[in-house]
């Protein structure tokens, strides 16, 4: 990729909206690898992000997103209303406009170096894809998956990005060492389709593939179906498909909700069902009305008597979600051998980890 010689000024006025503000902007990136798309690399003053309230397996959670915004577009993504943070829209600037936070990595070393006791565990995927297409490029996984691991703490991956597999012998050695769960999301099974609500992401088929390789790498792999889009991906020929595919890729348990529609993303979505299928407008306002962003309860009851006999038929299980984080619930550490000592770390990790060096070169405090 022709990244060199790309830098933007980041003064832009206008073109860098709540970003011209900040002071920890390195370069503006646009390359015709990814046309259409500018990459804002920053300077991270953290990367753990802590998320109130409580879940089954721990009192609080925290989650780390290496980029903001997402060129999978997906029409649907909850998250988008968080780039209206930066004075950017939840629409097309939430699929072109990425933020990359270039030294994730060392900063997250560096915290869990202090804050090793307090954390649990963490959660990436919850919020953005860090298996996004630009994760190719900068290839920021690495480094966190390797810190994660070296700092025992246990860890979920949930993502759309078939890049996953680059980092597969990474994952597996850092499962030797702490629980690590993954997940890969395949909400729909129509091609066509897929390409008109999630134009950025790889194929289903791609997807199983990848699922498919986490198995083979010894690992077990869950598929969240979410969202299920009322009258387009919730007949009863779809779902027995879909499920079919899924077992037949080995995944180890599937997890399954109906479309919900958060403020920001509500407007898009309407936009794109206005242009793609007009004949379903009024049947979606009448299910997301108002401030309402959830499926009706009767609509969920209807799915849900319609998904336990799919599942049982392919003898799928039904996985266990995160209420914090979204992510895929974990279990505790297991960094401890039965002799009570500390396991070494394992090759690869240690090959990842961020040098000291690059520790002691991050920059001052910035607002990310």
């Amino acid at each position: 990729m022709r990244w060199s010689n790309q830098a933007i000024a980041t003064e832009q006025g206008d073109s860098l909206s709540g970003l011209a503000k900040l002071s920890n902007i390195v370069r503006s990136v646009q390359t015709p690898e990814f046309a259409g798309i500018t990459f804002h690399e920053v300077l991270a003053k953290s990367a753990l992000n802590h998320v109130p309230g409580a879940s089954n397996s721990m009192p609080f959670a925290w989650t780390i997103n290496p980029y903001r915004g997402c060129s999978h577009a997906c029409v649907y993504c909850f998250a988008r209303n968080t780039h209206t943070y930066l004075e950017f829209d939840a629409g097309r600037d939430f699929d072109n406009e990425i933020i990359v936070k270039i030294n994730v990595a060392e900063v997250l070393a560096k915290e869990l170096r202090t804050k090793r006791d307090r954390v649990p565990a963490v959660a990436l995927g919850t919020n953005t894809d860090p298996y996004q297409r630009a994760e190719g490029r900068y290839r920021l996984m690495p480094g966190i998956i390797a810190a994660l691991a070296e700092a025992e703490t246990p860890f979920s991956i949930l993502t759309k990005g078939t890049l996953l597999r680059r980092d597969l012998p990474l994952i597996a050695e850092a499962n030797r060492r702490v629980p690590v769960s993954i997940a890969m999301s395949i909400a729909i099974f129509d091609d066509e389709l897929q390409q008109s609500v999630e134009p950025g992401t790889p194929t289903a088929k791609a997807r199983l593939s990848t699922v498919s390789a986490v198995r083979e790498a010894g690992l077990d792999c869950s598929v969240f179906m979410m969202p299920i889009l009322p009258h387009l991906t919730d007949t009863r020929a779809h779902l027995d498909e879909a499920l079919g595919q899924i077992k037949a890729s080995g995944a180890t348990s599937v997890l399954y909700t109906a479309l919900h529609l958060r403020p920001g993303t509500k407007e898009w979505f309407m936009l794109w069902l206005e242009r793609e299928h007009p004949e379903l407008v009024e049947k979606y306002r009448f299910m997301y009305y108002g401030r309402n962003s959830y499926a009706p309860k009767d609509y969920r009851k209807w799915l849900a008597a319609k998904m336990q006999p799919l599942l049982r038929k392919h003898r799928l299980t039904r996985g266990v979600e995160d209420p914090t984080t979204g992510g895929v619930a974990m279990g505790p550490a297991r960094a401890i051998d039965g002799n009570g000592e500390r396991m070494p770390l394992p090759s690869i990790i240690a090959e990842e980890l961020p040098p000291e060096s690059a520790l002691r070169a991050i920059s001052a405090p910035t607002l990310f």
